[in-house]
């Protein structure tokens, strides 16, 4: 590795990332180059580059760049990095998983207020001139079942928790966790399925995950219960949900993410009474790339430390 690692950030906002490198007092120790994400980078770049900052890369581009060591994502999600047919075996691939702590639990608590208080009724109401008595459902004494208890999740957990909720979930390794009344294992996800009244879902996009709320498992789930997708949208069997929602098996549902983003006009999602369709906002943040530069500084130091990086990618896990 040369003397001096090469970094690029292919990025149409680097300039998070380059002032944190400065203000950490790395600047010295690295070289950059910055690239907007519709150019392919150069020979140069390719033969040089140690470490590269994407949000994603082509197929065949991984290949060319001999000396990358590490690769940066700039999202929690790396489905797209794992479909690649040619990433290398030994590149480290870290994420950004965590760097939604900030925004996207208060977003959570947002459709869970909208579901319970009658906020947007009340809106169309006032369009009207309308003043009519409405009785808000409290959250207090509720119970919340969060399937991906990761570093969200337990943010959401600490959070409802604070409201009086009950929050039990699932981890795949399984322990005693801060604001949970109970953690099982992914194999008892019937039994928070079938206590909660409302289901959360946060879990990666993987091929054991795919579909995994489909006609058998809404049905487990109490009649009067809502589902919140915050996690990936090929989590959600979409034909089963909305059949779901129309039959009256559950409540209905909160959708942040979809298989097809946008939401195409005619998926009936928009159109089933019951389902919320939200444009994915869980995740962004107005200072998005300072948060995930905080993570990819943090790691830099690290990578020249040559020591373990943070939020590595565990390919067999998927995420």
């Amino acid at each position: 590795m040369q003397t001096r690692p090469h970094l690029l950030f292919w990025t149409d906002s680097p300039g998070p990332y380059v002032d944190a490198i400065t203000t950490a007092g790395l600047a010295d120790r690295v070289t950059i180059d910055t690239l907007r994400r519709g150019q392919p980078p150069s020979a140069a770049q390719r033969a040089d580059t140690n470490v590269l900052l994407a949000a994603a890369v082509p197929a065949g581009l991984l290949p060319q760049m001999p000396n990358l060591a590490w690769a940066q994502s700039l999202t929690a999600g790396v489905e797209g990095w794992l479909a690649l047919p040619d990433l290398p075996p030994g590149l480290t691939l870290t994420c950004a998983r965590g760097t939604h702590r900030e925004s996207m639990p208060e977003n959570i608590l947002g459709a869970l207020f909208h579901i319970t208080k009658s906020y947007g009724a009340i809106v169309e109401d006032q369009k009207q001139r309308l003043w009519r008595q409405r009785v808000a459902t409290p959250l207090n004494g509720t119970t919340l079942g969060i399937l991906g208890l990761g570093a969200i999740g337990q943010e959401v957990a600490r959070l409802a928790t604070a409201l009086g909720m009950c929050v039990i979930g699932t981890k795949r390794r399984a322990t005693t966790l801060p604001g949970l009344a109970e953690v099982f294992p992914p194999d008892q996800t019937d039994t928070v399925l079938a206590q909660s009244d409302f289901v959360l879902l946060l879990l990666p996009a993987t091929p054991q995950t795919e579909n995994f709320i489909n006609a058998d498992r809404l049905r487990r789930m109490k009649p009067g219960a809502w589902l919140l997708n915050f996690g990936r949208g090929q989590l959600i069997k979409d034909d089963d949900l909305i059949a779901a929602v129309t039959d009256k098996t559950i409540a209905g549902a909160v959708l942040d993410v979809f298989r097809q983003e946008p939401l195409p006009p005619q998926h009936r999602f928009w159109t089933t009474e019951g389902i919320v369709v939200l444009p994915h906002i869980g995740g962004p943040h107005p200072q998005r790339d300072s948060i995930v530069a905080r993570l990819f500084v943090e790691n830099l130091g690290l990578f020249l430390q040559g020591k373990p990086l943070k939020e590595v990618v565990d390919r067999a896990a998927g995420y």
